[in-house]
């Protein structure tokens, strides 16, 4: 093995040790069996779910969090096929069996093997990305996916969290021309807006910054409209049309932003709950507006496997350009205060990522 895949045989890594406990400590680099690889991280994102666990202590320690992963493939098992040493790759950390009842219906987030974790630093499999190697189970290896010689890690770390946004735009069931609401211009608030302009829908964004309602123009919005102005309803109705909007998505977990949606909402529209991940949120609606109106309330989370070519062909080929949401980097050392910022974003803020190596 070339010197610039050895593999030392402890590694840092942030381990989780309860709500908001996060230390860095030295643990032993995963043995990998034959079936499996090894992966040395390059640059691991944040993702909400994982500062929601975190934050809150929904699971119990000790776990090393991090599923938005990049890295070098160092170390391959005798039985693995098509992956080498040296090969660049992004991961999925879920990947469904595709055989089972759910996996039919194409509910795959439902599938027993889909919500199973196969990529671990150690410890309980929790993604692993927040360390300096990950092993990668055999059930997980077709969604690895090899990284183009002319993309960054950065790019590859991405294709989890495109792949979420993009199927749940395709649980809009749009039309070419529709409007669509999208509420909150964070970093999956803009891939919606980015991903829904370039399938042809014409958006309009809500969100509380200026500065974010900005960006959303930048990334395709035809209209950006403050959320909390006094004239937005009406704002919105001018821009959707006297109708209202064909679909909204709720990209914040806002209960206001909920029933303005619903609101807006044409009949026979879809109204899509993307953010509402934590457990025991209530909030009464319209049930009339469900049954008469035809009105849909759908869900959607996590990722769809039979998405994840046309979504690296999207992110490689810089259709749609994810660089420009990464606004802030942090040493794996500063992992407490990736996540510390992530929970609680600032006006200059979008995606935030851990450089590992």
């Amino acid at each position: 093995m070339s010197e610039s895949l050895a593999v030392p045989k402890t590694m840092r890594a942030v381990v989780y040790h309860g709500p908001g406990d996060l230390r860095m400590e030295q643990l032993p680099v995963p043995g990998i069996r034959s079936d499996e690889i090894l992966v040395r991280v390059a640059t691991c994102g944040v993702c909400p779910t994982d500062i929601k666990k975190i934050m809150h202590g929904t699971v119990p320690p000790p776990r090393v969090f991090g599923h938005e992963t990049a890295g070098t493939i160092v170390r391959v098992g005798a039985r693995v096929r098509g992956f080498s040493e040296g090969d660049r790759v992004g991961l999925h950390h879920h990947v469904p069996c595709l055989d089972c009842h759910f996996c039919r219906h194409r509910a795959f987030a439902q599938c027993a093997t889909y919500r199973r974790t196969g990529i671990t630093a150690g410890y309980e499999p929790a993604g692993g990305g927040y360390a300096e190697f990950v092993r990668v189970m055999s059930f997980c290896l077709p969604g690895v996916v090899r990284i183009p010689r002319a993309n960054g890690f950065e790019e590859g770390a991405m294709l989890e969290p495109v792949n979420t946004v993009l199927k749940g735009i395709r649980r809009l069931d749009l039309l070419p021309g529709d409007t669509v609401l999208v509420a909150g211009q964070g970093p999956i608030g803009l891939l919606f807006t980015r991903l829904l302009k370039v399938g042809g829908a014409r958006v309009v964004a809500t969100d509380l910054l200026d500065s974010r309602l900005r960006l959303a123009k930048k990334w395709g919005a035809r209209h950006a409209v403050r959320a909390d102005a006094i004239d937005a309803v009406d704002a919105i109705r001018k821009a959707a049309g006297r109708n209202g909007v064909d679909a909204a998505v709720l990209a914040v977990p806002s209960a206001a932003a909920l029933h303005q949606a619903q609101s807006l909402l044409r009949g026979g529209g879809r109204l899509l709950l993307f953010a509402h991940t934590r457990r025991g949120d209530a909030e009464p609606i319209d049930l009339a507006s469900v049954c008469v109106d035809e009105k849909d309330l759908v869900g959607s989370y996590s990722s769809d496997f039979t998405l994840q070519t046309e979504v690296a062909r999207l992110v490689f080929r810089r259709q749609l350009d994810v660089r420009p949401l990464i606004t802030h980097r942090f040493p794996l050392s500063e992992t407490a205060a990736a996540v510390a910022l992530a929970a609680k974003p600032t006006a200059d803020s979008l995606k935030i990522v851990v450089k590992v190596t």
